[in-house]
């Protein structure tokens, strides 16, 4: 049951959320990721077991459509794109799968997959994409790093991400329509894998993706940090056996989200309860000062808890 006095303030964030919407929009509308033209993909070939061949010929796949993205954004003159797709083409990096439409969608690796023993799948909130894609791609290097030897960092950019101001950023639709995919995956590196300790990492809104995507998931540990909720009430309703952890810095602007949802004519507006808090049920970890941007940066002490969940020994 939602409040009147808890319900007055969602409405009250609401409507600053659209107004700042309405003043953004004019000045971004014209390069917004999305309008960057890009190939329809091939479908990527089975992986199957996560030996080196296969891995490789996975890899080569997915680079033969970055690099064919970029030649379609230089031919429209995007060349801001272009250059970033040019980075990523490069053989030192590993890709499961990319695409370029829609703002843009990939699978990148980092560390040898073929030998993992820890994997964590680092999966993005909103306002990620091709053109950002640098922020998720730092805190996985970083993570990769504090985690060491035989672990693995999935960046997950599986989803077309809500604008970080935008009314989608608020309801669980967009990570309604992702979370099949991200089931799918998990499923596709578990056959692959079998051996290995995955745990799901999910960061702001992509705690909605994972919540949404928890039921039955076969992963260790289901991690949720910066996060304004996972989609659901508690840990109860996501029906997974993994161990649910939850953090957040302590100077997290989502801390000031009204943990509630609503359900409108045209959908729910509200992201389920806060993870953080007695209810919810989850463990809490350390994540130490900093903001909401700040989980994976070197030396934080969020960065040195989620190794250690990771690892398995959190």
């Amino acid at each position: 049951m939602v409040t009147r006095s808890r319900g007055s303030r969602l409405r009250s964030h609401l409507l600053a959320t659209l107004v700042a919407a309405s003043v953004a929009g004019p000045v971004t509308g014209v390069s917004r990721p999305g309008a960057v033209p890009a190939p329809v993909p091939a479908p990527a070939p089975p992986l199957g077991a996560a030996t080196p061949a296969a891995l490789a010929e996975r890899y080569a796949a997915s680079r033969a459509e970055i690099l064919a993205a970029g030649r379609t954004a230089t031919r429209h003159g995007h060349h801001w794109r272009a250059s970033r797709l040019r980075e990523m083409a490069d053989p030192a990096r590993h890709f499961l799968s990319f695409d370029g439409r829609d703002g843009g969608r990939t699978v990148e690796v980092f560390g040898e997959l073929s030998n993992a023993e820890r994997i964590a799948v680092l999966v993005p909130g909103a306002g990620i994409d091709l053109d950002k894609y640098g922020l998720l791609r730092g805190g996985s290097m970083r993570l990769r790093a504090a985690l060491g030897d035989r672990s693995v960092v999935i960046a997950w950019l599986g989803y077309a991400t809500p604008s970080s101001v935008s009314l989608q950023a608020m309801t669980p639709s967009r990570a309604d329509g992702a979370a099949p995919g991200l089931r799918a995956f998990v499923r596709e590196l578990r056959a692959a894998r079998p051996g290995a300790r995955v745990s799901l990492l999910c960061h702001s809104y992509g705690s909605v993706v994972c919540g949404r995507a928890a039921p039955g998931l076969d992963v260790a540990d289901i991690v949720l940090f910066g996060s304004p909720g996972a989609g659901v009430a508690d840990v109860g309703a996501m029906r997974t056996s993994a161990t649910v952890w939850a953090g957040r810095t302590a100077g997290d602007w989502v801390g000031a989200l009204p943990d509630v949802s609503i359900e409108l004519p045209f959908g729910t507006v509200g992201l389920g309860g806060d993870p953080v808090s007695p209810g919810f049920g989850a463990r809490v970890f350390a994540a130490g000062g900093g903001g909401h941007s700040d989980y994976l940066a070197s030396g934080s002490t969020a960065l040195a808890s989620l190794a250690l969940i990771v690892s398995g020994r959190g």
